[in-house]
């Protein structure tokens, strides 16, 4: 639940960060573009019937009195918050530019070169909008308004040629951030609180979903212990089968061959009676397999019997075969739950030597700290690499993974450390209350 609080708050930030930013540069767009309708309503409206032979050919009185005309009407209509400067461009040749008009006298009548965008927006007849450099000869009178947005214009004149010029105003930035602002203002409370309850909706979902997984893991673990207690109640009875019919049958017959064995070599058949004696001690052999089979498929009372006495067992079909044992138990009184836990991890781990690992020699080792109990099954065997280990996970042995589940139900855990050719290490670490 705190993943999912926390990844949604997480969510919700960047969210409501990407939102605010595209909503700012909508309104930053929207603000330019509104910039660029001023001009061209200052072009082809405001200024209509100013822009004549006199602002653009004539000389003397005549010139001045329409930059007055025109300074008038840029005044009384144009020069407005946010526009803070205008200018009028009349292109002389191909790089360079007069200025017939600007609200600021000083730059009247004055030529500059024409700047890339200048010439483009000459050329295409496009207007064009950018944030003003501010760095030009003629722009040395606009430091003191700050940052600015410059918005050109092309315009076609009222002369007889219909002479094209280029309309400059001035606005101040200030007004495009704050219709930025705005539009964050008027759209961003909304996004934030559809954000925020769909956060709230999906908490109890969250809660619902956590509950039921909880739930399922109740369930798997219940259904784990009782598939555990039901492979117990079988183990006990299929071993009390073969204890009670075949161990025992072969146990009467071991006696009536030994029997028999004894009376034949007292009536002089000695061939017939060794041949008896070698059948009756292949009854007791067999006997002892099945006893051993009995411990793996249902352990004594390792409480009563004692530990070491259960993992000794383990070991003696193993040194039978001639491999070289050693078992060290270094433990005290363990609880029954747990003495059961160590006699299967290992059972699992000398069946796995016995079958798979082709060993000389098998150490099993039972140590105890003040709180944990650890149990090592280490053999130096052919061993086995990780995509061997899951291979054969996924090919039905699972007996590890059972075991390593109930005992992570009893707050331990186990580990497997092997290498082609190094043998393996199957290690178990359980708390002893």
């Amino acid at each position: 639940m705190a993943q999912f609080i926390l990844s949604g708050i997480a969510a919700l930030v960047v969210v409501a960060v990407g939102g605010a930013t595209v909503l700012d540069r909508i309104g930053r767009a929207e603000a330019i573009r509104g910039a660029r309708e001023v001009t061209r309503l200052v072009g082809g409206g405001v200024m209509d019937g100013d822009l004549t032979d006199s602002l653009v050919y004539g000389t003397g009185k005549d010139y001045e009195d329409a930059v007055d005309r025109l300074d008038e009407v840029v005044r009384r209509s144009v020069l407005q918050d946010p526009v803070v400067r205008v200018k009028i461009w009349n292109r002389e040749g191909r790089d360079k530019g007069r200025i017939l008009y600007s609200d600021e006298p000083r730059l009247i009548g004055e030529v500059y070169p024409l700047d890339a965008d200048k010439q483009e927006a000459f050329d295409s007849g496009d207007g064009y909008a950018e944030v003003s450099k501010l760095d030009g000869e003629e722009n040395r009178f606009e430091h003191g308004y700050g940052k600015l947005l410059e918005v050109y214009l092309p315009t076609i004149s009222d002369t007889h040629d219909r002479r094209p010029l280029l309309i400059e105003t001035y606005q101040r930035y200030s007004s495009v951030a704050a219709s930025g602002r705005r539009t964050w203002t008027a759209f961003g409370p909304v996004l934030l609180s559809a954000l925020v309850l769909l956060e709230l909706i999906q908490v109890p979902l969250a809660r619902s979903l956590t509950a039921r997984l909880r739930d399922r893991q109740e369930e798997r673990e219940e259904l784990l212990k009782r598939a555990i207690e039901a492979s117990e109640i079988e183990r006990r009875r299929i071993a009390g089968d073969l204890h009670d019919g075949v161990v025992q049958q072969l146990a009467g017959l071991s006696y009536k061959l030994a029997a028999a064995s004894t009376r034949s070599a007292a009536n002089g058949n000695g061939e017939f009676g060794a041949a008896l004696s070698e059948a009756a001690a292949d009854a007791r052999l067999s006997i002892r397999q099945l006893r051993s089979l009995l411990v793996e498929i249902h352990p004594p009372n390792i409480h009563s019997v004692g530990l070491q006495a259960a993992l000794s067992g383990l070991l003696a079909p193993l040194s039978s075969r001639g491999v070289t044992t050693r078992l060290e138990v270094d433990v005290g009184d363990l609880a029954p739950e747990l003495e059961v836990l160590l006699f299967r991890v290992a059972q699992e781990g000398l069946h796995n030597v016995a079958q798979h690992a082709a060993a000389s020699s098998v150490v099993v080792s039972v140590t105890s700290a003040p709180d944990t109990v650890t149990l090592v099954v280490s053999d130096d065997g052919r061993g086995f690499s990780g995509a061997d280990r899951a291979r054969k996970a996924t090919e039905g042995h699972m007996g590890l993974r059972l075991l390593s589940d109930l005992a992570a139900d009893q707050g331990g855990g186990i580990e497997v450390d092997s290498e082609p050719g190094a043998g393996t290490v199957l290690r178990l670490r359980a708390p002893r209350a």
